[in-house]
């Protein structure tokens, strides 16, 4: 048995209470058992209020398990108020405090939207960079990241840039910001994934991967040398790969995950073979933080349409995680 999972609120005007409330339905004869950090009142199902974790399990089979924290605004589905950021961000936070104590098994967050979260004084990019810094003092076994990879049953794909212009992710691309992406993505793959003997699979940046230097230098000058080094290192990665290429069945039979270089790279094949149930998941941190692969839904919320497949994704997988890492 592991310790149940903190389910953050998210922004209260998306589509998080009503995905939450659908995982719950969904989760709660089977399980995993997870509860919600959030205001009670946004959830449209059986609540039950509990004081600590340890509580939830006894609650899950007839009621959502619901750790309080009061909105400070009214909220209108799909009306974003920076009024509400703080509450917020009290529940990543307190999620995070309960995961690094063991009392809660790992973190799934709702969706957020960092534009709220930026008029109330919010300084980080985003909920990765965030849920780092939160853990930032907290020993941990092997490389450090966060290194975003977005998992379902398909494809696995790290990413060496995130959310940044195609422009500004080839200049800043290097050969140490791939070393460290493919060794944290390794790791995580044994210690998280459970696979022994992880694959890595490394795209190029160019058409046809420079085809020669001669569509482009930067896999002669940075992306090849990366995959040497990291060869030298015992890492088991091929490449630098055309990107156009490794996202077929038959290539993606032959690696475990993808290392791309900047954000639509790996997304578009992704989603492309799984949009409703990816999963986000950062990597190198010293606990289990998951995410739907979505947003805050702002345009759908309320109106009963959306769906809690990645968010039960999410769940499923960061139970999976917290249950290898408890061996």
């Amino acid at each position: 048995m592991t310790a149940p999972l903190a389910l953050t609120m998210g922004d209260p005007a998306g589509i998080g209470p009503e995905i939450s409330c659908a995982a719950w339905q969904a989760l709660k004869q089977a399980g995993p058992v997870f509860f919600v950090i959030g205001d009670p009142a946004l959830y449209d199902v059986p609540v039950e209020i509990i004081e600590t974790p340890a509580q939830a399990e006894s609650v899950f089979s007839r009621a959502l398990p619901v750790i309080p924290v009061a909105l400070a605004a009214p909220v209108t589905a799909g009306q974003a108020d920076g009024a509400n950021a703080a509450p917020v961000l009290a529940s990543i936070e307190q999620s995070v405090a309960l995961a690094a104590s063991g009392l809660a098994g790992g973190i799934v967050t709702n969706p957020v939207s960092k534009a709220v979260l930026y008029t109330a004084g919010f300084k980080h990019p985003g909920h990765t960079e965030y849920v780092a810094m939160l853990t930032r003092k907290l020993k941990q076994a092997g490389p450090r990241g966060p290194v975003m990879m977005l998992a379902g049953e398909k494809l696995r794909v790290s990413l060496v840039s995130i959310h940044m212009s195609l422009k500004a992710a080839i200049e800043g691309l290097s050969a140490e910001a791939i070393i460290h992406t493919a060794r944290v993505t390794a790791h995580a793959l044994r210690k998280d994934f459970g696979i022994r003997t992880p694959r890595l699979a490394l795209a190029g940046l160019n058409p046809h991967a420079g085809e020669g230097g001669s569509l482009g230098r930067e896999e002669i000058t940075i992306i090849a040398p990366a995959a040497n080094a990291l060869r030298a290192e015992g890492v088991d990665i091929s490449g630098p790969l055309p990107p156009d290429a490794m996202f077929h069945e038959e290539a993606r039979a032959g690696y475990d995950a993808a290392i791309c270089l900047y954000h639509d790279q790996g997304l578009i094949p992704f989603k492309a073979l799984d949009f409703w149930g990816g999963v986000n998941v950062t990597l190198g941190l010293p606990v289990i933080r998951t995410s739907p692969d979505h947003g805050t839904g702002f345009d759908i919320a309320g109106k009963g349409v959306a769906r809690a497949d990645s968010l039960i994704a999410a769940i499923r997988l960061a139970a999976d995680m917290a249950a290898r890492r408890a061996i």
